[in-house]
């Protein structure tokens, strides 16, 4: 092994750098045995489903955590699918919850101010 001083946004950093050994057939390997981590990617929001089926109707799911700003629509009311539902405040920034088709509000599960976790049911659609 051998160190180096590496100075990274102002910031010096020690680090120690392995030696690869190359054999005669181009294969690179290290010096020392090395393990390699497995990586499981954290689930991305864009990725999340935004609604559920259920024997009571469809659940419009948080895509995100946050906060409930605003609910937009009443119990009983008639939704078109990309209307507004409510509004999810994270990070700052206003999310629109949009109905994923036409449907008849069945309840509400949410109340305005309240914390949400990522997949919670916000609105239960018929």
């Amino acid at each position: 092994m051998m160190k180096y001083n590496v100075t990274v946004n102002g910031k010096k950093f020690e680090v120690e750098v392995e030696k690869v050994i190359e054999s005669k057939d181009g294969a690179k390997s290290p010096s020392k045995h090395v393990v390699e981590a497995s990586v499981n990617p954290p689930k991305k929001y864009w990725e999340a489903p935004s609604s559920e089926a259920s024997n009571d109707g469809e659940k419009v799911l948080s895509p995100m955590p946050g906060t409930i700003t605003n609910i937009s629509i009443t119990e009983g009311e008639k939704v078109e699918k990309g209307q507004v539902l409510c509004i999810l405040e994270a990070m700052k920034m206003e999310n629109e919850i949009m109905a994923p088709r036409d449907a008849v509000v069945s309840k509400i599960l949410v109340a305005s101010g309240k914390p949400v976790k990522t997949g919670d049911a916000l609105i239960l659609l018929k």
